[in-house]
């Protein structure tokens, strides 16, 4: 059996956290790993239909994907979670989880600024917020609480996508995850 593990990519919206969680979801399939991306836009449609944007909501939202994600790695997946997960307690809620269970967990802070995330737009949340057509939108008028100490920084907008997918593939190989 493989080791499991969880890759959780904290960050902004339009960050590049799903972006960089395919890639290296790819470079894993090539070395034979068991992987899962759990995305964050999936998990809301399919395990958190109902739950809305509140602080409880996206605590009780992070709190099921740190779940399956847990349960995916224990059994010698590795789950790649690219959710921006805005509260530090909710993030540290699931670390603890995975450590209870001695499963790795490894925090990637994708940690690109804000201005860059507005340029890239990639659904159209930030020109939406700019309109006065959304509101509590992570990092502009909600808050997103960064990771102090992660175990990976990535600032996506001074490197490839290749590039990042290749740090956190450097990590996960550095601690036997890969």
């Amino acid at each position: 059996m493989t080791t499991g593990a969880t890759v959780w990519l904290t960050g902004l919206p339009s960050a590049g956290k799903t972006t960089i969680a395919y890639e290296l979801a790819g470079r894993l399939r090539e070395q034979g790993h068991r992987v899962e991306v759990l995305d964050g836009d999936e998990i809301r449609e399919f395990l958190s239909a109902g739950l809305g944007f509140s602080r409880e909501d996206r605590h009780t939202n992070v709190q099921r994907i740190g779940f399956v994600a847990e349960l995916l790695a224990r059994n010698g997946v590795l789950a790649l979670v690219p959710v921006i997960a805005p509260y530090q307690d909710s993030r540290e809620a699931v670390r603890k989880r995975h450590q209870a269970n001695g499963t790795g967990y490894v925090e990637v802070h994708v940690a690109t600024p804000v201005e860059v995330c507005s340029e890239r737009d990639v659904k159209g949340l930030y020109a939406k917020q700019a309109a006065g057509e959304l509101t509590g939108l992570t990092g502009v008028d909600d808050p997103y609480e960064a990771p102090e100490s992660p175990d990976l920084r990535i600032e996506s907008q001074n490197q490839t996508v290749q590039e990042s997918a290749a740090s956190v593939f450097a990590l996960l190989t550095e601690r036997g995850l890969a």
